[in-house]
């Protein structure tokens, strides 16, 4: 990190909704240079000209030392840190090349890798040194962080030392951060809670009512926080901001994703049809398919996330599935 008044640069990639929201979280104190990165020069080229991202915060300016940039070299090169905004699936893409710095790498993406199981943190692991790596996550959507509403969220590194250090760049007040060094509990609540969120829209997508909702709230952080203690995170953390505070976000909140993609499954789309409608990566589809994979392995009854696997996966219709987790066994709480 450069000396005391210095200006920093930061570099954050991707500038979908999220990315550019927290481009402007650290933007707003004037403090530093942000590039945002995305590959696409038309993109570039029209927000640089602009200074609105009109594809996904339309109506918000972006300030002056805030750059677009599509040269990923010069993006990451010379910067005190880099925030990771693009979806999970690109990691590996991105990760090699920024192995040899020494500055921190912030994840600001969540989900489980499909195919080989790994938490974000473990995917960074791969490339990066884990005393440069961090994870950004807690309930945020990104409009209303843009819009500098007031937003509490968490930081997650090895140590709480570390952890601190990577929320200083985000000294926005509005945008309040908590540190923790429970990695695998915040990796673990910020995937898993998209597919809750895909459960919940379904509810919605089929017209039940608050109760139905409620119940995919509750018995979904009963199998989130299941899962997460079985891959080493703590209980506790789901109780906090990263755990239950995204996940009545996600499930409830007429911005989230994953839960318009439920609703529109519900509803009777395809696959491609309701992901082509939200018009960004949902992740709970993904992480819905790494679930399945890790309950077979770790031999764990995660009915609810299953199910929405099952649906997703055309293992089952949503009806069926409806009434295979109304029939299953009541047991005490």
């Amino acid at each position: 990190m450069r000396g005391s008044g210095a200006i920093e640069q930061v570099c954050v990639l991707g500038a979908g909704s999220w990315g550019t929201a927290l481009a402007l979280v650290l933007a707003r104190s004037g403090k530093r240079q942000v590039s945002l990165y995305t590959r696409d020069e038309q993109q570039v080229r029209r927000i640089n000209q602009s200074r609105e991202n009109t594809d996904y915060l339309p109506g918000i300016r972006l300030p002056d030392n805030i750059h677009l940039s599509s040269d990923l070299n010069a993006a990451i090169t010379t910067i005190d840190a880099c925030v990771y905004a693009l979806p999970c699936i690109a990691m590996d893409d991105y990760l090699p090349q920024l192995a040899a710095a020494d500055y921190p790498v912030i994840a600001a993406c969540k989900g489980l890798h499909p195919e080989h199981l790994m938490r974000n943190d473990e995917i960074l692991a791969q490339y990066i040194d884990r005393s440069r790596i961090a994870l950004l996550s807690g309930p945020s959507f990104a409009m209303e962080v843009a819009q500098n509403q007031p937003t509490a969220i968490t930081m997650a590194a090895q140590t709480l030392d570390l952890a601190q250090q990577a929320a200083s760049f985000f000294d926005d007040t509005n945008f309040r951060i908590y540190p923790s060094d429970d990695v695998v509990g915040v990796a673990m609540g910020g995937a898993l809670k998209n597919v809750i969120a895909i459960a919940a829209g379904m509810a919605d997508g089929l017209g039940f009512g608050h109760n139905s909702v409620a119940a995919a709230v509750t018995r979904g952080l009963s199998e989130i926080a299941r899962l997460t203690v079985a891959s080493g995170g703590r209980t506790e953390t789901m109780m906090g901001l990263s755990g239950l505070g995204d996940l009545v976000l996600t499930c409830t909140g007429s911005l989230s994703r994953n839960r318009r993609f439920g609703i529109a499954i519900a509803q009777g789309k395809s696959l491609s049809a309701a992901e082509a409608e939200i018009g960004q990566v949902v992740e709970g589809v993904r992480t819905a398919q790494a679930v399945a994979l890790m309950a077979e392995k770790l031999e764990l009854e995660l009915p609810l996330m299953q199910s929405v696997h099952h649906i997703l996966s055309g293992q089952l219709d949503i009806q069926h599935a409806l009434l295979q987790l109304l029939a299953r066994p009541e047991r005490p709480e």
